[in-house]
C-alpha cells in the first residue's frame, strides 16, 4: 500500500485507472439510464394495473409481475454469461463498454420496475380519488399525481439502482467487460499487484458514497413532507 502514494506508481498505473474509471462511470450511467427507460413503464403499469388500480387487469398484472419476478431471480453472473449470444447479436461483441451495456440494462430493468412499483404504491390513494373525481385521464394521473407525488421515494430508488449496478460492473469486469472490476482482476489477482486492487475498492467507494450523498439531498430538498 505504500506504493500508492509514489509518483512512480501513478505514473504507471494512472493512465489505466482512469481509463477502466471513465469506462465504469459511462456503463454504470448508460445502463442505468436505459434501465429505467424499460423498467419505470412497466413499475407504472404494474400499480396501475393492480387489483385496487386505476386500470384493473389481472392478467397484464400477473403477466408483467411474473417476468419482473424471473428477470430478478438470475444471478447477474450467470445471467451474464447467458445473454453473450444476444449481447454479441445487438453490440456486435460481448467483451469490453459495448458487451457489459445490454446484461446490465436486462438485470436492472426488472429491478427498477419492482422499486417504481413500490415507490408509487405508496401515494395516498385520496390524492388519486380526487384526480379521478375531477376528470383526470389515467397518463394524467401518472404524470401529475404519481410521478411527482412520489418522486422523493423515487430518487433514493435511484441511488439503489446506481449503487447495485456499480456491483455488477465489478463482476462484469470478470468476464471481460472492462471497468474497474476487469482491473482489479487483472492487476490485483492475475498480475500480483494489489496496491492496483486496493485503489479500484477506494474509487468504487467514493462512487458509492457520492451517489449516495447526492441522491439522499436531493431527496430530501424535493419531499414537500419536509418543508
Amino acid at each position: 500500500m505504500p506504493e500508492l502514494f509514489t509518483a512512480a506508481f501513478w505514473a504507471e498505473y494512472g493512465s489505466i485507472l482512469a481509463q477502466e474509471g471513465w469506462a465504469t462511470f459511462v456503463m454504470v450511467f448508460v445502463s442505468t439510464a436505459f434501465a429505467y427507460l424499460f423498467g419505470l413503464p412497466m413499475g407504472v403499469i404494474c400499480v396501475l394495473t393492480q387489483p385496487h388500480g386505476i386500470r384493473p387487469n389481472r392478467p397484464v398484472n400477473s403477466v408483467l409481475g411474473w417476468i419482473i419476478n424471473i428477470g430478478r431471480s438470475f444471478p447477474f453472473a450467470i445471467l451474464m454469461v447467458a445473454l453473450f449470444p444476444l449481447t454479441k447479436l445487438v453490440m456486435g461483441t460481448r467483451l469490453g463498454l459495448r458487451g457489459a451495456i445490454l446484461p446490465l440494462v436486462v438485470a436492472a430493468a426488472p429491478f427498477v420496475a419492482r422499486m417504481v412499483e413500490t415507490s408509487l404504491s405508496e401515494v395516498d390513494s385520496g390524492v388519486i380519488e380526487a384526480a379521478q373525481s375531477m376528470g383526470a385521464s389515467p397518463f394524467q394521473i401518472v404524470r401529475k399525481v404519481y410521478l411527482p407525488e412520489a418522486m422523493p421515494s423515487l430518487i433514493l430508488g435511484g441511488s439503489i439502482t446506481l449503487i447495485a449496478i456499480i456491483g455488477y460492473t465489478a463482476i462484469a469486469g470478470m468476464v471481460g467487460a472492462g471497468g474497474l472490476g476487469d482491473l482489479a482482476i487483472r492487476y490485483g489477482h492475475q498480475r500480483h499487484v494489489p496496491s492496483v486492487m486496493w485503489v479500484t475498492v477506494i474509487l468504487l467507494m467514493i462512487l458509492v458514497q457520492a451517489v449516495q450523498s447526492v441522491f439522499s439531498r436531493l431527496s430530501v430538498r424535493i419531499d414537500k413532507r419536509l418543508k
